[in-house]
């Protein structure tokens, strides 16, 4: 494995996952200084689609638009879950 992060990884839901989630996680004190909470996780689904439509494999038409909104929708909700695993592995 010579190669850090490539774009065979990256075209993978868990290198999607963690694409999205460095990203948000080294940019979101620019977007947390300026709005709340639930703005940080809309910059993180907009950064998960961005990245989903770019690198994923995706259909044609409204059926290719429909699958790469669900698959940003996971890919977001798949990062932020593992961010908040780590950073408070005993919240209830």
């Amino acid at each position: 494995m010579n190669d850090f992060f490539t774009l065979e990884m990256l075209a993978t839901f868990a290198g999607l996952v963690t694409a999205t989630g460095l990203i948000v996680q080294f940019t979101k004190g620019i977007i947390k200084k300026e709005f709340d909470d639930y703005v940080v996780r809309i910059y993180a689904f907009i950064v998960a689609l961005i990245l989903t439509a770019a690198f994923a494999p995706r259909g044609e038409g409204m059926q290719g638009v429909l699958v790469t909104l669900l698959n940003a929708v996971l890919v977001t909700l798949t990062a932020m879950g593992g961010y908040e695993a780590i950073n408070n592995p005993t919240a209830q």
